[in-house]
């Protein structure tokens, strides 16, 4: 595989890949010099100079989009065009119209192309949604929760995710509402029919040349006028009338990185939370449960993604291998349950669509559905 973007999220990517099985070619950072220094810090062999490079190198099988948001659509669709397999950061596209050219282009191309919505394989995700499948809940009464972090929460910092040219018009729920919805849908097992959003831009002005994202600060070159979301609320119901709804914040003091959602059924609720990734609460009429991660005790599907004992820790890098263990299964000719594909990334991209255009028009709005096949490759 290679790496494009040499970011935070393509060392994510690295690692896990490495963990994964995969022979880590090479990285294309923004400049060719960036290039050669991210091969030299990731000791990989190649460092490539431009995306053309990437394509004609008959050695690749995988290319790993970890780019700005803006690029995503060019370089995943060139690379499927070139008979890649591709693995898309999210949002695959900074619209749903370019999100459905990728779907299409995945679909045309018979190669896997997968998103990284990995919260899906903390194995304790995966114990709930067995629950859920076997009934445990009743119907759903309520589904309601938060994505909470707080790196954007001083003036001082930004990043490119700020700016709409680079990120998107949509910056806090492109970058993470998309995260809970998609995991609420698929461990509810629901379908959200139509929304009605809120945001609030709480800082006014930020650093115009923003770095990394999650770091402190920004270089300090002057200020520019904020016009991405820094939080927002969301109210939704799905295809069968149940009332969802989710707040989403980067400048919440304290939460690093909290995904938390709660699922009300007539039976039972269930409540995960990713910064306590190794238990889940179960409340009943008349008694409350902690399920915790055990490989002999839990689903299978949960017992599968456990790489280490009960009691050994595991969390979000684990989640990432596990998710390319199953992405390099399906390039294998397999077909690994809950695999996030680029219909996935589509789904989100008219999620994202919907809130946005309900926030600016201050209206309910449909979240139109999207059904194509998942395209089936191997190598």
């Amino acid at each position: 595989m290679a790496v494009l973007g040499a970011g935070m999220i393509g060392g994510v990517h690295l690692r896990s890949a490495h963990a994964a099985g995969a022979e880590v070619v090479g990285v294309l950072a923004s400049s060719p010099d960036r290039s050669l220094a991210a091969a030299d810090k990731w000791q990989v062999d190649v460092a490539y100079p431009d995306v053309d490079a990437v394509l004609n190198d008959d050695s690749i099988d995988v290319v790993h989009i970890c780019t700005p948001n803006f690029l995503h659509v060019t370089q995943a669709g060139a690379a499927l065009q070139a008979g890649k397999h591709v693995v898309c950061e999210k949002p695959v596209a900074t619209t749903a119209a370019d999100a459905q050219l990728l779907a299409d282009a995945a679909m045309t191309s018979e190669r896997i192309a997968t998103v990284p919505f990995v919260y899906r394989y903390h194995p304790m995700v995966r114990e709930l949604r067995a629950r859920v499948t076997a009934g445990d809940f009743g119907a759903w009464q309520l589904v309601h929760g938060s994505y909470l972090q707080d790196w954007l929460l001083s003036p001082e910092s930004s990043s490119w995710r700020v700016d709409p040219a680079a990120g998107g018009s949509s910056r806090a729920f492109a970058d993470i509402g998309s995260h809970w919805f998609d995991l609420v849908e698929w461990v509810a097992d629901i379908r959200l029919a139509e929304v009605l959003a809120e945001t609030t831009t709480t800082v006014a002005e930020r650093p115009s040349a923003g770095g990394p994202s999650f770091s402190a600060e920004a270089a300090d070159s002057g200020r520019v006028p904020v016009t991405t979301e820094d939080a927002l609320g969301v109210l939704g119901r799905t295809t069968d009338g149940v009332l969802v709804s989710a707040t989403v914040s980067q400048v919440s003091a304290g939460r690093k990185n909290r995904l938390w959602f709660e699922l009300d059924g007539a039976d039972a609720s269930g409540v995960f939370d990713q910064e306590l990734p190794e238990s889940l609460w179960l409340g009943y009429q008349n008694r409350t449960e902690t399920v915790i991660r055990d490989p002999s005790a839990n689903a299978f599907d949960a017992a599968r993604l456990s790489i280490v004992p009960a009691g050994h820790p595991q969390g979000y890098l684990e989640c990432f291998e596990n998710f390319l263990h199953d992405t390099y299964a399906a390039i294998r000719g397999e077909d690994p349950d809950g695999l996030p594909t680029m219909v996935d990334g589509l789904r989100s991209a008219h999620i994202v669509d919907a809130v946005m255009a309900s926030a600016s028009q201050r209206a309910w709005t449909a979240v139109p559905d999207c059904t194509s096949p998942r395209p089936q490759g191997g190598t």
